[in-house]
């Protein structure tokens, strides 16, 4: 049997299991894979799932100096190719709207790709529509194979729209997981109905249901336990997260956790202390799923205040959401994306407009001092969430198109 090539930017990586979850459901519908990495891992734990996939890596050059002889192999093998003229247009064109290293790169890596590619390789399938969709798409090209996406957050809206429409009108098909983004993509294709939207949805078996009596804390004696898990990024938003914690009022007690590595980790350290709030703030760096959930179970309050940079990057359905509100965890979040799409303001959690600490402050202290409206509010989102945003749908769909290309 055939088998697709699934490429990432890196494998494993803690922040894309929702990838790891996909690629280990494809495996358990019977859809044999071969993972393609654009680079090797850098995060310092994996998760049980990336223990229980089988699939092979190929593990591309992250750049042509780390390996220079295998990209020249690969390039003298593909001048050989009846299929080089085109797929080296495809680059040219590209090139000519962005000459820089970066896209020289991509097409090193497309031919160490295609030349490493082994022949039980039938299709090629891309998480995200930047760089690992630009290396895909010269592979797919140079080996003479079809090629499909999944597109995501970042991807589509840091992405130039000259270049978005070359690959959304060069695919077979393509999925993605809000229908903000299937809405915007679907402007650029001159085929719209090649794009669809599957939401990538949770794998609940790892999530226990609520159970036991909701916590009554409110601030007055314990601390408020007050949980994030995301990358410390800037479309994520914790600059803002500490700005309203330090408005909080003083009669309020509470302690900030936050788990996940990232760029701007110290510098939202030394946010914290400016503050005055370094007491009252724990930072985990990265983590196991298994302490992740561990750490939820035990929270009041989950807060996401994610929002949009000035480069256009913003999150799309985070995973940690759907994973806080199906511990029966009350969320706050703002209104980006696809973010409304999963939570309902004042039914399933709460909203605030994002990169507004002065709307962020009292929707805090609202719900610190309000045990019930959280016990209400992680109760409603529980069994949405279980009911509406399952794995399993997605995964079939996917699964079934798959089946009929092997």
């Amino acid at each position: 049997m055939s088998r697709i090539a699934v490429v990432v930017k890196g494998y494993p990586r803690l922040s894309e299991t929702f990838i790891a979850q996909e690629m280990l459901g494809l495996e358990q519908r019977g859809i044999p894979i071969l993972i393609v990495a654009l680079r090797k891992p850098y995060d310092p734990f994996i998760h049980e799932l990336h223990r229980q996939i089988k699939a092979d890596v190929l593990y591309l050059p992250e750049y042509v100096k780390d390996d220079p002889a295998r990209v020249a192999r690969a390039k003298r093998w593909a001048e050989k190719q009846p299929t080089y003229a085109s797929a080296k247009a495809l680059f040219d064109a590209d090139y000519a709207q962005e000459s820089n290293a970066g896209r020289q790169r991509r097409w090193a890596q497309g031919c160490v790709f295609a030349h490493e590619l082994p022949d039980d390789i039938s299709w090629i399938h891309t998480h995200y529509l930047h760089t690992p969709c630009s290396v895909s798409r010269y592979a797919a090209h140079l080996s003479d194979r079809q090629w499909s996406f999944s597109a995501h957050a970042k991807d589509i809206w840091t992405s130039e729209e000259w270049d978005l429409r070359a690959k959304l009108n060069d695919s077979a098909w393509g999925v993605t997981c809000t229908g903000v983004n299937a809405a915007h993509l679907k402007g650029l294709c001159d085929d719209p109905d090649k794009i669809e939207l599957v939401y990538h949805g949770l794998d609940f078996s790892g999530f226990p249901e609520p159970s036991g009596a909701p916590s009554q804390r409110d601030g007055s004696g314990e601390p408020i336990r007050i949980v994030s898990v995301g990358r410390a990024v800037a479309k994520k938003g914790y600059d803002d997260l500490l700005t309203a914690l330090a408005q909080l009022p003083d009669t309020l007690n509470w302690q900030f956790t936050h788990i996940g590595g990232g760029e701007l980790s110290e510098a939202l350290k030394a946010q914290a202390d400016q503050l005055g709030l370094s007491e009252r703030v724990i930072w985990r760096g990265a983590q196991p799923r298994e302490t992740v959930i561990e750490t939820l179970q035990r929270a009041d309050l989950f807060v996401l205040p994610s929002k949009i940079t000035p480069s256009g990057d913003r999150d799309g359905l985070p995973n940690v959401l759907m994973e806080a509100q199906s511990l029966g965890l009350c969320c706050l979040s703002t209104q980006v994306s696809a973010i409304p799409e999963l939570i309902t303001n004042g039914q399933t959690g709460c909203l605030v407009a994002p990169g507004a600490p002065d709307a962020l402050a009292p929707a805090l202290a609202k719900l610190i001092v309000e045990p019930e409206t959280r016990a209400t509010l992680g109760r409603n989102a529980s069994a949405h969430v279980r009911k509406a945003f399952s794995a399993n749908p997605g995964l079939d769909h996917l699964a079934g198109k798959f089946s009929k290309i092997l």
